[in-house]
């Protein structure tokens, strides 16, 4: 069976990465990540990953710091996991370069659009570090700017629930799923799936997301190979 999407950008939280342990890394929970990003690559996918920082470091919730300076914390933090999960990738068999938007040579390449798509076609996952490079920009306007430049069919956001809800569904019981949403109605509703900029930035060049949970880690594979899991946000 072909995957209906052939080049991916896979959004990975810090939160993820730190399984029950709520903060730093958990390598069990990672190698499980890793092991079904290999089952896509086998399939023939091209997978593009962003990470998040929040394991290490929430800029909003330090103190009186200057945003700016916290937001480059929060960034470098991102250059950790993408090294870690880089370290994890390589243990499952996979071939991977990681590529950050701040220059940091001694550990990473430099963010180059067209070498990280060189490394794409050659089967290589790329993982890219540092967000945009930019404060006041969220790593999921980062993962959707970088699913942009690579030219991604779809962008797959792994997060803690199974999909889009109308309210959180861990505090209310009477929460309501969608199998399927439109940009406008993410931004017109104010839903907490992404910040506007990165649903605007998905939204206007055509990039589905695919919300799914990512503890059961095989949702990362039937989201590549078209299959209805999640929340899928499309235009209309």
């Amino acid at each position: 069976m072909e995957p209906k999407y052939k080049r991916i950008l896979l959004k990975l939280s810090g939160e993820a990465l730190a399984g029950d342990k709520k903060s730093g890394l958990d390598f069990i929970t990672m190698k499980r990540y890793g092991e079904a990003i290999k089952k896509c690559v086998d399939a023939g996918v091209q997978v593009g990953i962003v990470v998040g920082g929040g394991n290490f470091w929430r800029g909003r919730s330090s103190g009186a710091m200057d945003r700016t300076r916290a937001d480059h914390i929060g960034m470098l933090a991102t250059a950790m996991n993408a090294l870690a999960v880089a370290d994890v990738l390589e243990d499952v068999g996979c071939e991977v370069r990681v590529q950050t938007a701040i220059s940091m040579r001694q550990v990473a390449e430099p963010y180059i659009r067209n070498r990280a798509i060189r490394h794409l076609e050659k089967g290589r996952v790329v993982i890219f570090g540092c967000g945009t490079g930019n404060p006041f920009f969220s790593t999921d306007t980062a993962a959707a700017l970088r699913a942009a430049e690579i030219e991604a069919n779809a962008m797959l956001k792994a997060t803690m629930v199974d999909g889009v809800y109308d309210k959180d569904p861990h505090k209310f019981e009477d929460a309501v799923k969608y199998d399927r949403l439109t940009y406008n109605e993410i931004l017109s509703q104010g839903l907490a799936v992404m910040d506007a900029s990165a649903a605007s930035l998905c939204g206007d060049n055509n990039i589905p997301i695919i919300v799914f949970d990512v503890a059961r880690t095989d949702n990362i594979l039937d989201a590549c190979m078209g299959k209805n899991i999640g929340t899928i946000v499309v235009n209309e």
